[in-house]
């Protein structure tokens, strides 16, 4: 099974003869502790092999002579009960710097003596550690000890590397808070197929989740909403129940360390100008009536009230920003830039003075002048703006990186200009859209209708974008908004197996019919039962 279930498929592999038992006098030699300690960890619970370190990766400076990177020299093997080779041989993790491979590529040999994963860096590293994981038999994914499996691994020489550096995947928390420990699931489950980037949404109208020090109204008013809309929000019916909650920076600290651990970077969304009721019912003064009292918003949808345009807010802005930048160390920061209605600021008298005074033409620029001074801060502190495809309206910042979600439009656009992007169309990366054009045997959703098929079908270049035009497509990136999805398995009912052929496509979809991927899937969600994940069963 193990060879014809790998997903995301790697580049090449190569099958051997034999296959190798680890046992429990196994050993890891390891240039890097830190993947070693997660191989443990992702092999230990269903194994229950200790997995011993030895000194060091390279051979000659190991205490256990069995260990070579010739497996020639490896210790005298033993027939298994099973017919295969089996020995007490090192799981090998070495990093090397000119292999002259790309930054998460590894290579991965293995034979009845002896796993050995190379790569240049950490992150290559983790991902031949997760392939491995996938070689072994299927019961290394269950969560608790499994007796009587013998832990092969087929012999096999796999060489394999992303296509794609930008591999995401965007959780909406503002809508619906979610428990910490979802959040460290999604990294697992995320991290199994090679996905990147967990993009937080972490701020909506309907709730503000980032704990943010300096302005404590953010989480003690604008968490918390009174009730949410029951069914579809054009149903006008409400729950009655009060929700809320939000991270604090230390609960975010440590799930960034997790998250890197395993090959993952956190790219944190505060958006804004629109999508900022919850700020302004905590600080009314950052809206464009500062005497006015919002309550945090209790409806879904595109609210009119948006940050106003001083100076003191941009000052704001910023201060929480900081706050983000020392929580989160992601070269990308989000700032949205998506839905913000116009209306407040061309019926203000004080915004079209300011207007006047920066020689803006229309409300449009204005936005833009906004997104600027915010591209300008982040550029200053070393770091990119990334926001969505509006903000190329009326003018994009100088450095900005514009997630392309209204199709592929701004996506072009922008790379034609320059600029780097990433792809998230809803016509292919949106998950809250449903699964089946019979929507009446579907969970509800916000709407739209997106099959497996569609997503496996999905090429991040458009033909548009040719050259050096098409190597600003950093990557594809799915889409999880949570309006009507507000419980955990809800979110992983729309997001499996769909994620898994964005795997598929972000990874480097490999020259097969989609009737082979199903073949393969099918072998692969086994997997997933064994972890509980409740998604989709495709048809």
């Amino acid at each position: 099974m193990p060879l014809d279930s790998l997903l995301p498929s790697p580049a090449v592999v190569t099958p051997g003869e034999g296959a190798l038992i680890l046992s429990g006098s196994s050993t890891i030699a390891s240039d890097s502790p830190a993947v070693a300690a997660l191989l443990r960890e992702l092999l230990a619970p269903a194994t229950g092999l200790g997995l011993a370190d030895t000194m060091s990766a390279d051979p000659s400076m190991s205490a256990d002579p069995s260990m070579s990177a010739d497996p020639s020299m490896s210790a005298d093997p033993s027939m298994s009960a099973d017919g295969s080779m089996s020995s007490d041989a090192t799981i090998v993790l070495s990093l090397d710097p000119d292999l002259g491979i790309g930054p998460e590529a590894y290579r991965l040999r293995a034979t009845p003596a002896q796993v050995r994963i190379e790569a240049v860096s950490e992150q290559g590293l983790i991902w031949g550690v997760q392939t491995l994981r996938q070689l072994l038999p299927v019961e290394v994914f269950r969560p608790s000890r499994v007796a009587g499996v013998p832990w092969s691994v087929p012999a096999v020489t796999i060489e394999d590397e992303p296509r794609f550096a930008w591999r995401g995947t965007m959780l909406d928390v503002g809508r619906w808070y979610k428990p910490v420990a979802f959040l460290y699931r999604t990294v697992d489950l995320a991290s199994m197929h090679k996905l990147n980037i967990l993009h937080l949404h972490l701020t909506e109208d309907q709730g503000w989740r980032f704990e943010v020090k300096r302005y404590p109204k953010l989480t003690e008013v604008g968490a918390w909403r009174s009730e949410s809309p029951l069914g579809h929000d054009r149903d006008n019916q409400t729950d009655g129940k009060r929700h809320g909650g939000f991270y604090t920076q230390e609960q975010l600290r440590d799930l960034v360390a997790y998250a890197a651990a395993r090959g993952i970077t956190i790219v944190p969304e505060i958006d804004m100008p629109g999508h900022m009721q919850a700020a302004i019912a905590a600080y009314p003064e950052l809206g464009n009536h500062p005497d006015r009292r919002l309550e945090v918003a209790t409806r879904w949808g595109i609210m009119k009230h948006v940050l106003n345009v001083e100076e003191s807010t941009i000052s704001f802005v910023t201060d929480v920003l900081d706050e983000i930048l020392d929580v989160f160390p992601s070269e990308f920061i989000h700032i949205g830039g998506d839905e913000c209605p116009k209306d407040e600021w061309k019926a203000s008298e004080r915004a079209q003075a300011l207007m006047r005074e920066r020689g803006l033409t229309d409300e449009r620029e204005l936005q833009s002048w906004f997104i600027t001074q915010l591209d300008g801060y982040l550029t200053a502190k070393g770091r990119r703006l990334v926001g969505w495809d509006e903000i190329l309206e009326g003018g994009l910042a100088p450095e900005a990186t514009v997630m392309s979600w209204r199709g592929e439009t701004g996506g072009i656009e922008a790379a034609k200009a320059g600029h780097d992007v990433v792809m998230a169309p809803n016509t292919y990366v949106y998950f809250d859209y449903y699964q089946s054009a019979d929507k009446d045997t579907e969970p509800i959703a916000i709407g739209g209708y997106l099959p497996l098929s569609t997503v496996w079908e999905y090429e991040p270049v458009p033909d548009a974008l040719m050259g050096d035009h098409a190597e600003h497509v950093l990557g594809p990136q799915c889409q999880l908004w949570t309006e009507y999805l507000p419980e955990g398995a809800d979110i992983e009912y729309m997001a499996y197996p769909r994620s898994c052929a964005l795997a598929e496509v972000a990874w480097g979809r490999p020259d097969e019919s989609y009737d082979a991927f199903l073949d393969r899937l099918g072998r692969h969600l086994t997997r997933l039962d064994l972890i509980g994940v409740n998604y989709r069963k495709p048809h």
